[in-house]
């Protein structure tokens, strides 16, 4: 058996993880700034295997703990870096500190966890693995979500310049670039929309005609998480349904 710890392990893409972590027979530390999202925690069927972490997690004590407490289950070989913080803004609307502080607020969860677990990592001298959760808006921006964008982009950054890093000490980080996801968040930008509008214009920018499912997140994670990506490391792969290659057709316009 081994341990993960999921930062945003509580609701959406990060329960699904979380989920799937467990039914391979891991061991797994969810991270939730909120504690109504771990309310699940107790009352899971592998409650032996998992636990919950409420706090921030960019702060070193919160992970630290979390590594901790992965590590008492069973050896910690993987982390992902899943906290996120949604919100719009822009250059002509807000304040430069406002905008830093938002581009922060994502960026550090990631540099902390990354942090973390390559030091947990480097001390049992066992390698490990680091998948961060990105957005196909580091490379292709939607308006008004600079902030949002900005620290996707670093945070590939970061996945690259850690796996050079930190390689030869059998530690690989990579990421994924994710779409639109069916989750609760997903959920509430629907319902204050015409729904059969949304579909539409989601099967419009996703090729595979649909937004994806937690669950394929999930499924993409536990694969860089696995043996099986042995010699994969410094990726950024795409869970996206295609929308980050799908480009206006300037004949259909």
């Amino acid at each position: 058996m081994r341990s993960f710890v999921v930062t945003g392990g509580g609701r959406g893409v990060g329960r699904a993880i979380v989920d799937r972590l467990l039914a391979e027979g891991d061991a797994v530390v969810a991270v939730e700034l909120d504690a109504r999202a771990l309310g699940w925690v107790a009352e899971h069927p592998d409650y032996g295997r998992l636990s919950g972490v409420r706090g921030d997690a960019s702060l070193e004590e919160v992970a630290e703990t979390a590594a901790g407490l992965a590590a008492g289950m069973a050896p910690l070989a993987g982390w992902v870096n899943n906290a996120a913080l949604f919100r719009d803004a822009s250059l002509d609307s807000e304040d430069a500190a406002t905008i830093l502080d938002l581009i922060t607020t994502n960026l550090a969860a990631a540099v902390t966890g990354c942090a973390v677990a390559v030091k947990h990592f480097l001390g049992a001298g066992t390698g490990g693995a680091i998948v961060n959760v990105s957005s196909h808006q580091a490379q292709r921006p939607v308006r008004g979500a600079l902030p949002y964008a900005t620290a996707k982009a670093a945070i590939e950054g970061l996945t690259r310049a850690a796996a050079v890093d930190h390689g030869p000490a059998g530690i690989r980080v990579n990421a994924v670039a994710l779409g639109s996801i069916r989750t609760e968040r997903y959920a509430q930008f629907v319902a204050d929309r015409d729904a059969g509008e949304v579909a539409a214009q989601m099967a419009e920018l996703h090729p595979l005609g649909r937004v994806g499912l937690a669950t394929e997140v999930a499924d993409a994670v536990a694969y860089l998480l696995s043996d099986a990506a042995s010699f994969v490391t410094g990726a950024v792969l795409p869970v996206d349904g295609g929308r980050a290659v799908r480009g206006p057709d300037p004949e259909a316009i």
